[in-house]
């Protein structure tokens, strides 16, 4: 199994590539494929054992559109014995009763076709009605939760925190 690990990525906007980028200069020593998953197939998913998901949430709680496009076959994927991350871009005053609910979506389908999800993530900071990206119970969220509008001044050491962790956690 290729202990590389592929970050697979959809943005709209930009900010997601942004978080992107910060993470593959963060982690130097890692070696990192990135892929944008308006590019990807079920095999790019297939021959990694870690992988790194990163999307943004919009409007109504819609994945990224790129996601959105790739969703159905996303579910297809068979996820056992894969160690997954996620990180989520959303408004969490504009919208928060969808806050970062990507994230909430991508995780369900890694746990439902046998994977493992890592990196979660408090909700502490965050003030959202509700977010399917929340683990019912435990005041986490499935993974790294960053709001480019309202705390752009936080991104940063969330990131770093967050990438920290889930090193530790997949003894990177």
């Amino acid at each position: 199994m290729n202990k590389t690990v592929g970050l697979i990525y959809g943005s709209d906007t930009g900010m997601t590539e942004e978080v992107t980028h910060s993470i593959i200069d963060e982690w130097n020593d890692v070696e990192i494929e990135v892929m944008e998953v308006s590019q990807v197939s079920v095999s790019d998913f297939e021959k990694y054992e870690i992988l790194i998901l990163g999307l943004s949430t919009w409007y109504d709680g819609d994945l990224q559109s790129d996601w959105e496009d790739y969703f159905d076959e996303f579910k297809t994927i068979d996820f056992t014995g894969k160690k997954v991350a996620v990180f989520g871009l959303g408004d969490q005053y504009g919208y928060g009763e969808y806050f970062i609910d990507g994230v909430g979506m991508l995780a369900e389908v890694v746990l439902e076709n046998g994977g493992e999800v890592y990196g979660k993530w408090p909700i502490k900071g965050y003030d959202f009605a509700e977010s399917k990206a929340e683990i019912v119970g435990e005041d986490l969220f499935y993974g790294l939760a960053l709001d480019e509008d309202n705390q752009p001044e936080l991104t940063t050491e969330r990131l770093s925190t967050w990438l920290s962790q889930i090193k530790e956690e997949l003894s990177l």
